[in-house]
């Protein structure tokens, strides 16, 4: 599996509240999240990282097991993003700076053929294949509520000014409803994982031209994205991972 994952703070905040992390086993399994945490002055970051380091330490374990099974892999992402609300919720409970922080959690465990998608919030999960982007995750926002309810078209949501506001995070209640799908993957298919401060920036038609451009590496792909978030504004902090099917040593990266 080939793997990118880059970070960028944007043209506007002056921290950094994105975190992400990929990893991958002797067992074939690779593991990415991307969390873009929110909660004012220094929470935002707090939560995210808060967030990654109880899901790494949730799945680790059990993601190097020798014959991971499908559905121990969704139990493993649903217990992860548990832990990390858990591990969220405790910290701001307990001390009031950190009071209603929270984060949005996108995560994917990937194993042969297929990948196991895990979210809460409003960061995404895209798959590129021949040719096409399809967005695999639902925007966890009152936005998207109310397209869903014909109060708002697509159009208008987009350019809403409550856009922002999240129907569900991670860590701002003792429980968290969890989004789990899987999905079939074909050698050369990519996974893009981002946070809000590219989907706001970039369409979907510019991420798959990126991403299917021949004479980029992956590195090079996932840079390019940050640049055209940057050139449109760069109004958030801009967290991509992505990830292809290919022959590739065992890694760690970790951004935020």
């Amino acid at each position: 599996m080939l793997t990118a994952n880059r970070s960028d703070i944007g043209r506007v905040r002056q921290v950094n509240e994105d975190f992400s992390w990929v990893s991958q086993f002797n067992n074939g399994v690779t593991l990415a999240i991307v969390a873009d945490g929110m909660g004012g002055h220094k929470a935002g970051d707090v939560a995210s990282q808060k967030a990654v380091d109880a899901f790494r330490s949730t799945v680790e374990h059990g993601a190097a097991k020798p014959d991971l099974s499908l559905q121990e892999g969704k139990m493993l992402i649903r217990q992860a993003i548990s832990s990390a609300n858990e591990a969220v919720y405790d910290l701001a409970s307990r001390n009031e700076q950190y009071s209603n922080m929270g984060t949005t959690i996108v995560a994917a465990l990937v194993k042969s053929d297929n990948a196991i998608i895990g979210y809460v919030g409003d960061s995404r999960a895209y798959k590129i294949a021949e040719g096409d982007i399809t967005q695999l995750t639902v925007d966890h926002t009152l936005v998207n509520e109310l397209v869903k309810s014909g109060q708002l078209s697509a159009e208008e949501a987009a350019h809403h000014p409550r856009r922002n506001v999240l129907t569900r995070a991670v860590g701002t209640d003792s429980h968290v409803d969890i989004d789990i799908q899987t999905v079939d993957l074909l050698q050369g298919d990519v996974l893009l994982l981002c946070s809000d401060g590219l989907t706001n920036m970039v369409t979907d038609q510019q991420m798959l031209e990126t991403v299917m451009n021949e004479h980029l590496e992956l590195d090079a792909k996932a840079e390019h994205l940050i640049s055209l978030a940057l050139h449109a504004g760069g109004d958030d902090n801009i967290t991509i991972v992505l990830l292809q099917d290919a022959a590739g040593a065992n890694r760690e990266e970790r951004v935020g």
